[in-house]
Parts: structure tokens; sequence; C-alpha cells
């Protein structure tokens, strides 16, 4: 169990270290480290997602560790308050940055993605779904050339691994 500490309330999340035992650890030794300390959600999008852990308050990049191989393959879905490892269009590309889907997003599976390859689920919300609803209905702008960036900042307090 981990729990985001967030300016807008807690999330807690269960990560499945079974079927997503890469993007777990990296997950984890993140939050260890103590990386999403002030970290913030940077692109919300109420009918998708809420996407979290690669920047800080002024939109600058975190520092990160090497890419983790993508476990899409895994057999868990982009569903409603799932958790998901972000990347680029490289396949095997993430590294700090997480989503929360606000939606049954089953086109980011591996089995439905237009590139093939899809989004690694690695965990689910199973305390503060209200967080998540109350993140994603934020107001947005675009700033520094990011789009759906909330326009009150929305820090993350900690994560704290339980």
């Amino acid at each position: 169990m981990v729990t985001i500490k967030t300016t807008l309330g807690d999330i807690k999340l269960q990560l499945d270290e079974k079927l997503a035992p890469i993007s777990s650890a990296n997950f984890l030794q993140y939050a260890r480290d103590g990386h999403y300390n002030g970290s913030i959600f940077h692109r919300v999008i109420e009918t998708f997602m809420i996407q979290g852990g690669g920047m800080d308050k002024n939109l600058a990049s975190l520092k990160t560790r090497s890419p983790i191989k993508n476990e899409s393959s895994n057999g868990l879905s982009n569903k409603k308050y799932s958790v998901a490892m972000a990347r680029t269009s490289v396949a095997d590309s993430a590294t700090s940055q997480f989503f929360i889907n606000t939606s049954d997003n089953g086109f980011l599976d591996k089995s439905q993605s237009r590139d093939g390859v899809g989004y690694a689920v690695f965990g689910h919300v199973v305390e503060g779904q209200d967080v998540v609803d109350a993140i994603a209905k934020v107001k947005t702008t675009t700033r520094s050339h990011h789009s759906d960036v909330p326009v009150d900042t929305i820090e993350i307090i900690s994560v704290e691994v339980e």
C-alpha cells in the first residue's frame, strides 16, 4: 500500500507487485527516495486521467533514473482508478511519471493500443477516489508549452510506503 498525500487530500494505492514487479519496484523506489515530494499533478484531463510525478511547481522536469521495461502485457487493464506508468512514444521509456485513469481507457491496453505497445498498469486506487475525482475536475490552462496544467497547483506533498 502507498499513500499519495496531495494538497487536495490523500489517495491510497494498492500496487500489484506480482503482475507488475518492475513498475511497482520502480514506483516504490522513487517514493522511498522522496522523488515525488513537492512534485505536482501537471496534466489533468477530466474524462481521461491525472498525471504526475515528473515535474516541480515551475514545470521543470525532475531528474530520473534510467527507463524501465514496459509491462503492458501483464493482463492488467487501464480501467477507472487504475494507476499506470506514463511514457513517451518509445515503448520502454517510463521513468517516474505515472497517471491515474479517471475513465475506463481500454484503448491504452496493449491489446487495443494503436501502437501495439500500450501503457503498463501497476496498481489501483483503494481509497481517495473522491480526491482523484476532485483533481480531475479542476480548471486547467496552458503554461510553458504544457497543456492541461491545473490553474491552481496540485502538489504531491509526499508518497508514503506502508
